[in-house]
């Protein structure tokens, strides 16, 4: 599991997360929420080693994530970005087979899974030869999902994965996703600030405000028993215009 320890993470004299201990459950689906600033993508990109823990640990599988086991560790995630990350001057293809490289092993050992991960993203026939410029936003997207996982990993971390699609593309690729996670049996740590996304994705939610964590829980607790008003009205806010009238 993925584990944080009372992490704190300053910039200067800002502190972008205050006191973070929390547990990601293996094998479920774990939501960072909240608004802009309130430390979510900085608690996701400890995980990976992008930022070092101003004081506190984060932990992967009881190994604290720190230069000497970063590279070790990341071995053992899938990461995706918003928009997808892709090297435009490279194929889909050769975007994919980057996520294999550091393993040593030969390509074509991947090729059924690049198969297989084709199949369930739904990606059309053709797209994975294309450059991400000849791709539409949700290919891309799909492209960046297939990169997460083709090396097998043991987590997949997330940041605004769906953000910049369009409704439609973004409720299919979200069915897709959850559908592919539930098959692999994946941990997935998904930072987004949309409440209803992380309850369609979320077995369990985590709503953060100023660095520190307010709520978690499973997604109807938020709705039904927020524990202050500042829960309340972030729910509030994301209300659907039928649940507003």
């Amino acid at each position: 599991m993925i584990a944080f320890d009372d992490v704190t993470k300053t910039f200067g004299e800002s502190r972008a997360v205050d006191g973070v201990t929390l547990t990601v459950p293996e094998g479920r689906t774990t939501a960072l929420i909240g608004p802009s600033g309130c430390g979510k993508s900085t608690l996701l990109r400890m995980v990976v080693g992008l930022e070092t823990p101003t004081s506190g640990d984060v932990f992967v599988d009881g190994v604290a994530v720190e230069p000497s086991s970063v590279r070790a560790i990341r071995r053992r995630l899938g990461y995706v970005i918003q928009e997808g990350g892709l090297f435009p001057h490279l194929t889909a293809k050769q975007n994919v087979l980057l996520a294999v490289e550091p393993l040593g092993i030969p390509p074509a050992d991947f090729e059924a899974r690049l198969e297989e991960l084709i199949r369930l993203t739904h990606l059309p026939v053709g797209a994975i030869d294309r450059y991400p410029g000849e791709l539409s936003g949700g290919q891309r997207q799909r492209v960046s999902i297939i990169r997460a996982l083709l090396p097998d990993p043991d987590y997949l971390l997330m940041d605004e994965p769906f953000g910049a699609l369009d409704p439609l593309v973004r409720f299919e690729l979200q069915r897709e996703f959850r559908d592919i996670v539930t098959s692999e049996g994946k941990t997935v740590l998904l930072v987004t600030h949309d409440l209803a996304e992380a309850g369609f994705l979320g077995d369990e939610v985590v709503l953060l405000e100023g660095g520190r964590v307010v709520q978690q829980g499973p997604y109807r607790d938020l709705l039904e028993s927020p524990v202050d008003e500042f829960v309340t009205r972030f729910v509030e806010a994301q209300r659907t215009p039928e649940a507003a009238s």
